[in-house]
């Protein structure tokens, strides 16, 4: 896919493709290979996705992945869909079975959001978010058999220094 990820570090925007809605019980990943968006896991019992969650184009992250990247949004957007984002932060993480790799996670909104539009920092949203969003990755990490590690988490800035050291 040649989509850029046309970082704009000064507004502290990006692209985002959507892999996967929030709410959903499947997770979806792009295929390169065919240039669609397939079934790749169902998530475990219980467990729905949380945000929009999707990528940022032209990144290749720790895990050979693009840096993965989770949505604020009004309404669950579709598989598939390309939208603009600001950053609000990152979550830097290590995880694997035995060995392990980076696998950092971005937190952002939709640009034109109304309902979010006055966050610009993760921090805005709350420790029981942030909490609860890295629950549900350890929980769903745990269950594959893994381990699911914060290093640290930062503002926009850090997502958007991400962006650039894991731009392909």
């Amino acid at each position: 896919m040649d989509i850029p990820n046309q970082l704009d570090a000064k507004q502290l925007t990006s692209r985002a493709i959507v892999e996967t809605p929030a709410g959903s019980k499947i997770k979806y990943a792009f295929d390169g290979a065919s240039g669609l968006f397939a079934a790749s896991k169902l998530l475990p019992i219980g467990l729905a996705m949380p945000l929009d969650f999707g990528f940022v184009p032209a990144t290749c992250s720790g895990d050979g992945d693009p840096l993965d990247l989770m949505v604020l949004s009004e309404a669950e957007l579709a598989v598939g869909s390309l939208v603009t984002v600001r950053l609000l932060g990152a979550i830097e993480v290590e995880q694997g079975e035995g060995k392990s790799e980076r696998n950092d996670r971005l937190v952002a909104r939709l640009t034109d959001s109304r309902a979010f539009a006055e966050v610009t920092k993760l921090e805005e949203l709350g420790d029981t978010f942030t909490t609860e969003l890295n629950r549900f990755f350890e929980t769903y990490k745990d269950l594959k058999g893994q381990r699911y590690d914060v290093v640290a988490v930062g503002g926009p800035e850090r997502a958007a220094e991400l962006i650039e050291r894991w731009s392909a």
